[in-house]
């Protein structure tokens, strides 16, 4: 029998404390609000779906809410000494017993779901698979016996495949009693849409800036003050998104580029060929995969630029005046928006039938060069 692999945690962000050791939410108060109104109210949904985009807090605001009702008792209607009082926040003290067991994995009333190891038990799996639902069977009956509450995380909703998301679409239209289910999700367009129809939606925006500030350093990552305002704004008001940009020297990498651009349309190629040898070295998949996000987001605020509405901030030095240079109007614009998609989809089929990754990079550089040196 083949040795047990140590697999990571699927909805762990590298560097980062996981969501369920992360206590305090910042940026979130009127999410938070409205879930306590309707907690308050005594109307509290069974299905929730916490929607936003990748890396705002989604997860962590799902554990507090799950901590809090796990340290709640359900109000009583036949209480003697009258109703509880409404709780004001989903804080919970740091010494309950309900807060030391889901740090540890432990607590009985909660169930975590999401992706296991694949087939082969090597490797995580790609999505939710649907046995990993089934043991959703388990759970509920091992902790149905006190008859308190129960929660379900699932991190994240949009990871299910087909079974498996049809699995929770049945809890859901038949949901257990006393159980509240917490959907994670970055992209609702994915769920089933009677899925969406069954839950009660909260959604969180990207932070701003002075609370991305906040939530970078409670992070613990070492920064200075320009680098953590260059890295909130290519992370577009994602905390995680950050972590992930310091943990493969994204910062770096668009410095780098801006400077190749400064050069267009003649095109420091020197430059760019060394790039683009650099991300093609085994074991540099995700940073390849970075770049071309940057790569993208470049395009965007390019386009952004030439329409009148350039970015306020700017994630490098030479930013600006790249940004003003190569596109100075709205021709420019359409032009740099168009090359986004199509570098894009030429990058994906690219990796997609095996081009060797510095020619796939070097090629971006080149669609950029014509680019620039038809609006000069």
């Amino acid at each position: 029998m083949a040795e047990p692999v140590d697999l990571p945690e699927p909805d762990r962000v590298e560097g980062a404390p996981h969501p369920r050791e992360t206590l305090r939410l910042i940026g979130h108060d009127a999410a938070e609000r409205g879930f306590l109104d309707v907690y308050n109210s005594g109307r509290l949904h069974h299905g929730w779906l916490i929607t936003g985009p990748r890396g705002v807090g989604k997860a962590t605001f799902a554990w507090r809410i799950a901590r809090f009702l796990l340290a709640t008792p359900p109000a009583d209607d036949n209480d003697m000494f009258g109703a509880p009082p409404t709780p004001e926040t989903l804080d919970i003290p740091e010494d309950h017993p309900v807060m030391r067991r889901s740090m540890a994995l432990s607590e009985p009333n909660l169930y975590l779901l999401r992706r296991g190891p694949n087939e082969k038990g090597d490797k995580l799996a790609n999505e939710i698979l649907v046995k990993e639902v089934r043991k959703l069977k388990g759970f509920f009956s091992m902790s149905s016996a006190d008859g308190g509450r129960r929660v379900v995380i699932i991190d994240a909703a949009d990871e299910m495949n087909t079974n498996a998301a049809n699995a929770i679409l049945k809890l859901l239209e038949e949901p257990p009693a006393n159980t509240t289910m917490l959907l994670i999700c970055h992209q609702s367009a994915r769920l089933l849409p009677t899925i969406r129809s069954r839950c009660r939606e909260l959604r969180l925006s990207p932070l701003s800036p002075a609370d991305m500030s906040t939530a970078l350093g409670g992070t613990g990552a070492d920064m200075s003050p320009a680098d953590a305002d260059a890295l909130a704004e290519l992370a577009g008001g994602s905390v995680g998104d950050a972590l992930r940009l310091i943990h493969q020297d994204g910062l770096k990498l668009y410095q780098m580029l801006m400077r190749i651009m400064a050069t267009m349309p003649d095109l420091d190629r020197p430059a760019a060929l060394n790039l683009a040898q650099s991300l093609a070295v085994r074991g540099q998949e995700e940073k390849l995969g970075l770049f071309f996000k940057l790569v993208d987001l470049a395009m965007v605020r390019l386009a952004r630029t030439g329409l009148g509405t350039p970015p306020t901030r700017f994630a490098s030095s030479d930013e600006q005046a790249v940004l003003t240079r190569l596109s100075p109007h709205s021709v420019a614009a359409r032009e740099w928006a168009s090359l986004a998609q199509e570098a894009g989809d030429r990058a994906r089929h690219g990796l997609s039938v095996n081009v060797d990754p510095a020619s796939i990079v070097f090629d971006m550089f080149m669609q950029m060069r014509e680019t620039a040196a038809k609006l000069r």
